[in-house]
């Protein structure tokens, strides 16, 4: 199915390029989520008169992002968790946990922004971690599991 990105998305293409995807990817994700719309002659018309429009809403979602940004480089993010005497967690800590640190030191995050390449942390130590806000907006912060002193 050809489509009109709506904005930038990740490994595909920028406001207003045209790209092939499949159906259940347009279907499914990228018309739902208002990323996209198909690429009709009366779409494609409709972009065109609306396309500045969109470009200020794309650099204004962007600027907000850099904003963040530039509030979570390099912070120390401290979660405390329940451990063993061995410095191994009683369950783990995940992304929605790492989330609601950041939320509480004032930054504005959702879960599905924290990137964990290995999965959930699984002992007390230090995690350098990625946060994407935006595509073009990747902060790295600096997550410090602590045992909890209950």
């Amino acid at each position: 199915m050809q489509i009109i990105l709506l904005e930038k998305v990740g490994g595909l293409g920028n406001l207003g390029d045209l790209v092939t995807v499949k159906n259940g990817y347009a279907r499914n994700f990228l018309i739902p989520q208002k990323k996209a719309q198909r690429a009709t002659s009366a779409n494609l018309a409709a972009f065109e008169e609306r396309r500045a429009e969109y470009e200020a809403q794309q650099a204004k979602i962007l600027a907000d992002a850099q904003v963040r940004q530039e509030k979570l480089n390099g912070q120390t993010i401290t979660v405390a968790q329940k451990a063993g005497v061995d410095g191994r967690l009683f369950g783990s800590v995940t992304n929605n946990d790492i989330a609601e640190a950041i939320k509480a030191a004032g930054v504005d995050v959702a879960k599905a922004n924290v990137r964990l390449p290995n999965g959930p942390l699984k002992a007390v130590g230090e995690y350098l971690i990625e946060v994407a806000l935006h595509t073009d907006a990747v902060a790295e912060v600096t997550v410090a599991v602590i045992a909890a002193t209950e």
